[in-house]
């Protein structure tokens, strides 16, 4: 009977790991196979991430310019004509957008601009709006929370 206490890996599908520095009968022993002296004899050693062998690294060869804002949000973008998918009356926040699958669930931050027509009426609750998508979510007689 096959069970969990008695299982094992098929013959031949797994192998012994080198085991280095275990006496000369190891094969493996006094320098480990790292051979005598050198860069690569030492400990610590490797070619770090990005070196060319002395020759100016492509990272530093490049130029640079402008910066890189820490602070910036990134807006999820959904248009007006795409809320007609939701239902009527309800409340459009991000959780109800994501059920519908206009944004993604890691999108934090969410913007309503304008293009299209809205016929439907909805309480809006996003990060910003748009004054366009303001004006045909107003004039379709939904309101906005911010």
């Amino acid at each position: 009977m096959l069970s969990l206490s008695n299982l094992s890996p098929q013959k031949g599908s797994t192998k012994q790991r080198k085991r280095l520095g275990r006496g000369p009968g190891s094969g493996h022993g006094k320098t480990s196979g790292r051979g005598h002296k050198g860069f690569k004899a030492r400990s610590g050693s490797g070619i770090k991430l990005g070196f060319e062998g002395g020759q100016m690294p492509l990272q530093r060869r490049l130029p640079k310019r402008g910066f890189n804002n820490i602070f910036r949000k990134e807006f999820a973008v959904v248009n007006v004509k795409d809320l007609d998918k939701l239902e009527a009356g309800s409340k459009v926040d991000r959780q109800a957008l994501v059920a519908a699958g206009l944004i993604r669930a890691k999108d934090n931050f969410v913007k309503i601009l304008g293009e299209g027509e809205l016929i439907k009426k909805f309480t809006v609750a996003v990060d910003k709006v748009s004054e366009s998508a303001r004006k045909k979510i107003e004039n379709a007689g939904g309101t906005i929370e911010e």
